[in-house]
């Protein structure tokens, strides 16, 4: 299931995918215009970039507050695609454990406990967060192409350096 246009009303039990440029920040949906998130101190609604200081913080807290006010001027999508790969607890439960939660400071780690795995736990059982997954793998190509030019560097070094050296004997 693809995210689908912002200009979809949500459901409740629905995760809100909001675009915060270089970053997304991740809601989930409550029903009467209103959503749970985790949000470090330094997340403002609408903050765009400016909020990437957040990453940085070790605590977060469990805000609900209206989609809209979340959302500023960015832009957003519903985004369950993770239904193909877990079953989304009832969402009554999922409504309610959110908001059980709300004013509750959590630990916050950009790569294993931010608002994405925070959504996702809550509508599957499961945290899990696709875009430190992204980053992750992303590092590991970018590793995986390092190495491979260094290694052709190195072969290249070994196969015409030797050729100097041999050159050099015979004169």
């Amino acid at each position: 299931m693809a995210p689908t246009l912002y200009d979809e009303k949500p459901e409740p039990g629905d995760l809100i995918e909001i675009f915060r440029g270089s970053y997304q920040h991740w809601a989930l949906y409550v029903g009467d215009g209103f959503v749970v998130h985790l949000a470090p101190p330094s997340e403002v609604p609408g903050a765009g970039a400016n909020s990437m200081m957040s990453v940085l913080t070790e605590k977060a807290l469990v805000k609900k507050e209206e989609l809209w006010d979340v959302v500023g001027t960015n832009k957003w999508v519903v985004n369950n695609s993770l239904d193909k790969k877990y079953e989304p607890r009832p969402v009554r439960v999922i409504v309610r454990e959110a908001c059980a939660l709300v004013g509750q400071e959590l630990s916050y780690c950009l790569f294993s406990g931010n608002c994405e795995h925070f959504v996702t736990e809550l509508r599957y059982g499961k945290a899990e967060s696709r875009q430190v997954r992204k980053a992750g793998e992303t590092v590991v190509i970018a590793g995986m192409a390092t190495a491979a030019v260094f290694g052709i560097v190195a072969l290249a070094g070994a196969l015409f350096g030797g050729r100097n050296k041999e050159d050099k004997n015979t004169e």
